[in-house]
């Protein structure tokens, strides 16, 4: 059938919805109202209509088909009959033959198509198409063993003399994917046509076997359970009748626990409506077994606080005897301590330890717990990346859990533990949620008395934890979850700090983890100090004790071998045999520094160390090269240095042309990351060195920021620099005037070695280094590379 409006070699398309029709069948299809009429007004001028019949792809709406959206190997059909129908009309055809639409277009809303024939290609001989014919009818038929009354749908196949016939028989029963079947259609090779149908076929009974067997043994297994069902029950029946009828096993146990408990009126109430559910849906119910372990778990859960009074006097003697050093944390945590026993109705606390590794963060938590005589419980946040680690699973989900707070909490059996919170700087964000932001309700105490845990589902009272948190770095830690924790840093150890911590705590430890003695083993005084100066570098002394724990094993074989004299003493000769070679090469102070070179302080996550800035000079056209992988602020501090020089010394520089010479700025080692802004002041004075030809003395190091204007602006890390000063053999040191305050942090034995000279300008840093005295800024003049002092204008 043409449509009056279309080119002579078009034929109207008719969409086929999750249908796929094969040449030679008859069927039947439901069409929209105009397809419908148009096939009725073709078929009373020629008795019939020809159409081509095209399937729809899967997952593409009936009302907005496209060209793209139909296949385009299909079938031309002779349209015999339609009537009307709900929504539309219902078509009656036959299949003449395989087509091929090698353009479709849409005109007032139907689709029509050029096609051309798609004939078979006959690639199998007759005694082959004989024994699929037969291997196909033995597959149809061990399918329809498995349903009763199949005979109705066998008897046919066994009739039909060729397979293509069976396939369009059988195919539309199939459950499989119509892209499947327009496969079959597509396909014109007889051969791998019938293959692939026999395949079909095949994997079809195998499904069905698979399933009919996992339903008897799941018929089998509830057979089972009910069986036992029925003598648990009798079981439980007995046991009353033993138990004299008190009910007091099962449910009955359940709630006699719960009136006894001391949860709150709103909790017991939660708890005795999944008692009911529980009762009322039986011991089988599949639900069952998660109703018992939530009420395990409120009933678990502490919901009292242990009145403990907080002795002071005590407190500070267990700070005093499980750490060395750190007097300025542990007063704060007397404090922190004292506030606690003045404020008594509410007990909770929040508390962020910061420090490097080895510090001993942790196990001040612990001291605090042993300080107030409460229950100790820590969890480790490193890692985690998942909402619910905090917050819990909601118990819709299989397997589901409370979050590690909770989990915490009824480990800990108290109200008011003290809960340490690991590593929180390192938690994750990731597509399960943001743990941080689950954290500020547990660390908030305006919230966390009714803290709301997932699997919980009611309020749990927090207020009353000591909560401590651990961290190695601030930077990490989102800034509303740090604005609701009181931040106690902890700057690292000294080395007379490592020593008595070592002789103090460390070594009597590592005897008794390795089941040595005083008398099997000791470690000269100047062991230990070469063991820090030249095989640790930390801030902590995590390092330190691994070091001696190498020791100690060594000191084991030897006992246990024999033949050695007791006790084995440990001196400074021998760490090399034990440990091997020196793993710390600290930086010393030059004897000599040429001019460009002068000695920086810097800070570390491990400490302070000291470093050296170099500068040289070559003909060029005033380029500055920076070196030594440089951060970004590290870079600015040498661009705004060399402005400065460039500005200043430009009246007292002779013979130093700054736009005919290129600049060179090295910073070693080269392959260490550097950034920061408090080499400012150590780059200017490389500069003023290099330019004016004059050596800063190499006992001298210096730290600050400067700025264009000439100020020098104060700095971190005071302490671990100074520190690292006076280990590398410096005599000197520069420091801006607003640090002078920070020097109280350094012990009082390094700072008597050391002399200090305060600064606030860039001409004070000038005059102490080089002695180089300036007299303000300058400004440009008449000619190239002319400038005179300011003041003098």
């Amino acid at each position: 059938m043409h449509s009056p409006h279309a080119d002579s070699n078009e034929t109207i398309v008719i969409p086929l919805f999750e249908t796929v029709v094969y040449p030679e069948t008859r069927t039947k299809f439901q069409v929209d109202t105009a397809l419908g009429e148009l096939l009725i007004a073709a078929m009373k001028s020629d008795g019939s209509a020809s159409a081509v019949g095209l399937t729809v792809k899967g997952g593409t709406p009936p009302a907005e088909i496209p060209a793209e959206g139909l296949y385009t190997t299909g079938n031309l059909l002779m349209v015999t009959h339609a009537q009307p129908a709900d929504d539309g009309y219902l078509v009656f055809a036959r299949a003449v033959r395989r087509v091929k639409a090698v353009a479709v277009s849409e005109r007032d809303g139907q689709f029509y198509a050029a096609f051309e024939p798609l004939p078979d290609i006959m690639d199998i001989d007759e005694e082959t198409r004989e024994k699929m014919l037969a291997e196909i009818k033995a597959a149809v038929h061990d399918i329809s063993a498995n349903f009763q009354g199949s005979e109705q749908f066998t008897r046919p196949v066994d009739r039909m003399g060729s397979v293509d016939q069976i396939m369009a028989f059988v195919v539309p029963f199939m459950p499989v994917e119509v892209a499947a079947k327009q496969s079959l259609l597509e396909t014109v090779s007889v051969r791998e046509r019938y293959t692939a149908f026999l395949r079909l076929l095949v994997d079809l009974s195998e499904s069905i076997n698979l399933r009919i067997e996992v339903a008897r043994k799941a018929s089998e297994k509830i057979g089972k359970a009910n069986r036992e069902a029925m003598l648990r029950e009798q079981l439980r029946v007995i046991q009353e009748e033993l138990n004299g009828g008190d009910g007091s096993s099962g449910e009955e146990g359940y709630r006699e626990r719960i009136e006894r408990s001391t949860m709150p009126e709103e909790v017991r109430k939660k708890a005795l409506a999944e008692l009911r559910k529980l009762e009322s849906g039986g011991s089988q119910h599949h639900e069952s077994q998660g109703i018992r372990n939530y009420l395990d778990l409120l009933l678990d859960l502490p919901w009292t606080v242990e009145k403990k009074s907080i002795d002071i006097e005590e407190a500070r003697r267990v700070l005093e005897s499980n750490h060395y050093g750190l007097e300025k944390v542990k007063e704060r945590i007397i404090q922190h301590l004292a506030v606690m026993k003045l404020k008594e109705e509410k007990q909770g606390s929040i508390l962020l330890l910061v420090g490097p590794p080895g510090t001993g963060k942790t196990s001040l938590g612990r001291s605090i717990a042993d300080a107030l005589g409460r229950k100790y419980v820590r969890i480790s946040l490193g890692g985690v990346k998942d909402e619910a680690e905090i917050r819990g699973h909601r118990r819709t989900y299989v397997g589901s859990l409370p979050g590690r707070i909770i989990q915490g909490m009824k480990r800990a059996g108290t109200l008011n533990p003290v809960f340490v919170l690991d590593e929180v700087d390192k938690l994750a964000v990731s597509y399960s949620g943001d743990p941080a932001s689950a954290l500020l309700e547990v660390l908030d105490p305006e919230q966390n008395s009714t803290f709301s845990d997932h699997y919980l589902e009611v309020p749990y009272d927090l207020s009353n934890v000591f909560f401590i948190a651990t961290a190695n770095s601030l930077s990490t830690i989102p800034a509303p979850l740090l604005d609701r924790m009181e931040v106690i840093e902890i700057s690292g150890y000294t080395k007379k700090e490592k020593f008595a911590i070592a002789k103090e705590h460390l070594i009597p430890e590592t005897l008794e983890e390795h089941g040595l003695t005083a008398d099997h083993l000791r470690i000269e005084d100047g062991a230990i100090a070469a063991i820090i100066d030249r095989y640790t570098r930390e801030a902590g002394v995590r390092t330190l004790k691994k070091e001696l724990a190498r020791i100690a094993r060594y000191v084991s074989a030897k006992v246990v071998s024999g033949g050695v004299d007791l006790p084995v003493v440990v001196t400074a000769d021998m760490l090399p045999e034990i440990l091997g070679r020196e793993t710390v090469r600290p930086d010393m102070a030059r004897k000599e520094n040429p001019p460009g070179v002068v000695t920086g302080l810097a800070w570390t996550p491990v400490g302070g160390d000291i470093l050296f800035i170099e500068g040289t000079f070559m003909p060029g056209k005033g380029k500055l090269t920076l070196t030594g992988q440089l951060g970004d602020v590290m870079k600015e501090s040498a661009q705004i240095a060399l402005s400065l020089i460039r500005s200043r010394l430009a009246t007292i520089t002779t013979g130093f042309d700054f736009f005919a010479s290129d600049i060179h700025i090295h910073v070693p080692a080269g392959a260490t990351p550097k950034d920061g802004p408090s080499a400012g002041v150590t780059i200017l004075t490389a500069l003023a060195s290099l330019v004016t030809g004059r050596a800063v003395d190499p006992t001298l190091a210096m730290t600050g920021e400067v700025t264009l204007s000439g100020a020098v602006l104060p700095v971190g890390g005071i302490k671990e620099k100074v520190l690292a000063a006076h280990r590398a053999g410096i005599k000197t040191v520069i420091l801006p005037r607003e640090n002078e305050r920070d020097l109280e942090d350094v012990p009082e034995d390094v700072r008597s070695d050391l002399t200090f000279v305060t600064v606030e300008t860039i001409e004070d840093v000038l005059r102490e280094a080089l002695g180089i005295e300036l007299h303000g800024p300058v400004v440009p003049y008449a000619g190239k590379n002319r400038c005179v002092p300011a003041h003098n204008l």
